[in-house]
């Protein structure tokens, strides 16, 4: 029996999209940006596309996979500089900061790039430019190499951090997330016998922006990073 055009249900067929990666990775980040990272699941982003988890297995095997597509897709955001030996700290905090601010915008994404090991083409293109730039600064490549790794762990874990801030702040839990004021109080009322450096220096304590913070970490961690001679 020959189709019949006018049936609804074989021009909703007919006007389906395929699923391609692009496709998955758009579901991933709607998931991602309107119900957060930890609702993330193949299940939920073949939902979102209006089809069953066994069609995107053409395309992805695990939850791994959805975690690289997402990270290489934030990446392919990060521009890159001409590695220059003569401000290689400042392009180091100028590439991150980018990588920090596109992880804040999708709470918890950046669990997606803890343990992973990068395979997408943007995640080694960027992983290859914050080489670039430390080898430029005078780093010997295993230096380098364990360096970006410890740079990029803390990037990924202050975002992190933050959106878990924000998450438990939409939630009004007030036993977990302090104001500065509070904290303070806090600090100051502990017992002097027991804790009299935190009582004494507790403004210091509690002092900075989440940037201003962020800044200085990443300056602690490249400033000990010597050049090598000659």
């Amino acid at each position: 029996m020959s189709a019949d055009p006018r049936d609804p249900r074989q021009r909703r067929a007919a006007r389906k999209k395929p699923i391609t990666v692009e496709r998955i990775t758009d579901a991933a980040l709607e998931v991602v940006a309107t119900e957060g990272y930890d609702a993330l699941t193949i299940r939920r982003v073949a939902a979102v596309l209006g089809t069953g988890p066994s069609s995107l297995y053409a395309h992805i095997v695990t939850k791994d996979d959805i975690d690289d597509l997402l990270i290489g897709r934030l990446y392919a955001e990060v521009t890159l500089p001409e590695p220059d030996p003569a401000a290689w700290r400042e392009q180091l905090v100028g590439v991150y900061t980018q990588i920090r601010d596109l992880y804040l915008k999708y709470p918890g994404i950046s669990r997606a790039a803890l343990a992973m090991v990068p395979t997408s083409p943007e995640t080694l293109r960027v992983g290859e430019g914050i080489l670039a730039i430390l080898l430029a600064g005078g780093i010997e490549p295993r230096t380098a190499g364990w360096a970006r790794d410890a740079l990029s762990l803390y990037v990924s874990a202050y975002a992190l951090e933050q959106s878990l801030v924000r998450q438990r702040r939409r939630q009004e839990d007030p036993e977990w997330v302090l104001s500065q004021e509070e904290l303070l109080a806090h600090f100051t009322a502990l017992p002097p016998e027991k804790f009299p450096q935190t009582r004494a220096h507790a403004a210091e304590l509690i002092s900075g922006t989440g940037p201003a913070r962020f800044d200085f970490t990443l300056g602690l961690l490249m400033n000990n990073l010597a050049p090598t001679a000659g």
